[in-house]
């Protein structure tokens, strides 16, 4: 395909937008603040999908110790720095257009905290595991913002997390089927971008203002969530003056029961309450709760 057309893939069917939501600010953690629109009363789960948290982090608030099982977790960091902290020794930070894919899986206990100055903010994702992938052991995929693939065309640039854009492939392995991709829209621009026909998807802008689905539609700006209807993409415009920046994300459904007991996403009440036997009690994936607190978190119990 030639270059200038890679953004031209033509769709047959495009997603119109189905509902709405604004993100409010709101508190979390430890003195942070969030802009939860997947999550929220009004939409507790779009499978896979659980949480999507647009946060916003400055010294002393963060995410102390907290516990986790049966989903993954992506932050995505838009500005600063936030340092990583789990009970098996893992440590790290990620700082501004890093990564970090968790799959908490079985069970991890970690904190997040600033590492700098200032506010730090980023996106929080989280996917759901199916049954069969709940209880594996936790892992890491890391990416450093120079690493992420990249690509642009007409105007249009693109940061492939997860997934396929403009001919550009992430390395990133997803157990749930999942597109995570962070567009930029030049003014004057238009986006045609597949998504499988099978999969929910959303997007959230981050920056500017943007038509989507269909080109009389109403503008949308910051902080806004659509979920998008049934067809083969998303076609969207930057019909003003500045920049658009937005996410478009999808994934394949489970379709499977589902509980959530906060930080642990299990398929049964039954499956939530030996998850809190066990962390309760340091066992099945929790032995080293015991003694492990973070540096930069506080220690605090769930």
């Amino acid at each position: 395909m030639p270059e200038k057309e890679k953004s031209r893939v033509g769709l047959n069917d495009p997603r119109l937008v189905v509902r709405k939501f604004l993100a409010r600010p709101q508190h979390e953690g430890l003195g942070a603040i969030v802009r939860r629109s997947i999550g929220r009363f009004e939409l507790r789960y779009f499978d896979p999908f659980l949480v999507l948290d647009e946060f916003s982090v400055t010294a002393p608030a963060g995410f102390p110790d907290h516990p986790h099982r049966g989903f993954e977790t992506v932050t995505y960091m838009l500005q600063g720095t936030v340092i990583h902290e789990d009970f098996d020794g893992h440590k790290g930070t990620i700082g501004p257009g890093d990564l970090q894919w968790m799959t908490a899986g079985r069970g991890i206990v970690h904190s997040e905290m600033p590492a700098s100055q200032g506010t730090q903010k980023g996106l929080q994702l989280w996917i759901n595991l199916s049954s069969k992938n709940k209880m594996i052991e936790p892992r890491y995929q890391e990416m450093s913002s120079k690493d992420i693939a990249e690509a642009t065309n007409d105007g249009i640039k693109v940061r492939v997390i997860a997934g396929e854009a403009l001919g550009t492939k992430s390395p990133i392995y997803t157990r749930t089927p999942t597109m995570f991709l962070d567009f930029t829209l030049e003014s004057g621009a238009r986006l045609q971008q597949p998504v499988p026909e099978s999969w929910n998807a959303f997007v959230y802008v981050l920056e500017g203002e943007g038509v989507f689905g269909r080109s009389k539609s109403t503008p949308v700006t910051a902080h806004y969530l659509l979920l998008l209807g049934s067809g083969d993409g998303l076609e969207a415009w930057n019909k003003s003056s500045k920049l658009l920046r937005f996410i478009l994300v999808g994934g394949e459904p489970l379709r499977e029961p589902l509980v959530q007991f906060g930080p642990f996403v299990m398929n049964t009440q039954e499956e939530i309450d030996q998850t809190i036997d066990d962390f309760e009690n340091y066992r099945n994936g929790f032995e080293k709760a015991r003694h492990w607190r973070s540096e930069s978190g506080l220690g605090l119990d769930f």
